[in-house]
């Protein structure tokens, strides 16, 4: 069934017939939530002849002959691509690309506003992995970095893979990093909390799509003693002969303990649980995990677990809603990640890149950590600035920097 449209407005209508009560999500809609505005004047014929004919002849010319100077000379420098097929957007799944547009448009006003990068959202209608990277190859001499955005796994994986391969710009799924980011900042901080390190800790994660799959390498890369990961079938275990090629990869690093059945059979006596899977935990699986564990449960608008059975038995409780403490949100890597990028000419995004992320985003409350913050808000204004400034540290630090 088609989604109702409501009228935004709530007065009747001119022929007398009551309309739709007022909805503020499609009034502010109407006419899309971003625009592009000039830099420069245009007050006079002057004006014109510089930024346009002639002017702008001599600045193509230098460009052609040292193809650098686009980076000096043009916005490629500070503008990402936001690109999606409309495969998997937010919770609504597979519903296209013209439908994934407000959600795009709401990813480039983000990258604006939190990071003060340009970011142009760019839907696709294809779903064809080589379609998908061809096309973005061609499109990326107009931008500084790809952000892939609600792709669908496992395709994701393939489609950032080959495009890594073949730009010489940061390609980045935040549905992977960028939710991998904001998890191992948060708990880095909750481990601190309780006097433990991240060796320490054996984690369960409930998913093995895009982000299950990227945290649990990603935790795994920064120091976490163990970690499970559970699908609709149960725990990803090198005894099942049933796993995607993703997931055969995943089952070669994960699961040191040996491991196998169900979610529940890896949380007794685990320290974390993570969720990007959506469904319910029972509380007695939650219940069967160790003293002073973590549940970082972030499907939305539904937690796995819901926050007031997680603070029963868990010593920090973590979700993906902004009416919760602790919010898993993304838009705390995102922006500051690629405005860092952006300020060195990072040619990509490397593993200790996005570790800094996640430390700088953990040091931002450093002062102020306890069980109802060991995350900062998105609307800290320190975050974006402390992140920007450590990716392009660590760009450096790695060799991947050209400016």
């Amino acid at each position: 069934m088609a989604a109702e449209i409501v009228n935004p407005r709530s007065e009747n209508g001119t022929d007398g017939a009551p309309e739709e009560p007022f909805d503020p999500a499609f009034a502010l809609h109407r006419g899309g939530k971003m625009a592009i505005s000039a830099t420069v004047p245009l007050r006079d014929k002057d004006d014109l002849s510089l930024a346009y004919t002639p002017g702008v002849a001599k600045v193509c010319t230098a460009i052609a002959e040292q193809p650098e100077l686009v980076h000096d000379y043009t916005w490629k420098s500070q503008v990402v691509a936001v690109v999606t097929d409309g495969t998997a957007v937010l919770g609504l799944g597979d519903i296209g690309p013209e439908a994934s547009l407000p959600v795009m448009e709401g990813k480039a006003i983000l990258f604006k506003q939190f990071g003060g990068v340009d970011a142009v959202p760019i839907a696709l209608a294809t779903t064809d992995t080589d379609e998908i990277v061809d096309t973005v190859v061609r499109l990326a001499p107009s931008f500084g970095g790809v952000n892939l955005e609600d792709i669908s796994a496992p395709r994701c994986f393939e489609i950032e893979r080959k495009l890594q391969e073949r730009l010489d710009i940061p390609v980045f799924h935040d549905d992977q990093h960028g939710t991998a980011v904001v998890t191992l900042a948060a708990l880095r901080n909750a481990a601190k909390l309780t006097g433990r390190t991240l060796g320490d800790l054996r984690g369960v994660i409930s998913g093995a799509g895009a982000a299950g799959v990227a945290i649990a390498k990603f935790l795994l890369e920064a120091g976490l003693g163990d970690v499970a990961v559970a699908d609709r079938k149960g725990i990803v275990s090198r005894d099942r002969d049933d796993l995607t090629p993703v997931k055969r990869e995943l089952a070669e690093i994960t699961n040191k303990a040996g491991l196998s059945g169900s979610l529940e059979v890896a949380l007794a006596g685990a320290d974390v649980f993570i969720g990007v899977s959506g469904g319910t935990v029972p509380e007695a699986a939650v219940a069967s995990m160790a003293p002073n564990a973590f549940v970082f449960a972030m499907a939305n608008p539904n937690p796995e677990v819901h926050p007031d059975v997680a603070h029963k038995y868990a010593a920090v409780v973590a979700t993906g809603r902004s009416d919760y403490p602790n919010q898993i949100n993304n838009v705390l890597a995102f922006p500051g990640i690629f405005a860092g990028a952006l300020q060195v000419r990072a040619s990509r995004i490397t593993e200790g890149m996005k570790i800094a992320a996640a430390d700088a985003i953990a040091g931002v409350v450093a002062d102020e950590l306890s069980a109802d913050c060991v995350i900062p808000s998105p609307f800290d204004q320190r975050v974006a600035p402390a992140v920007a400034a450590a990716v392009a540290a660590a760009a450096r630090a790695e060799g991947v920097a050209r400016r």
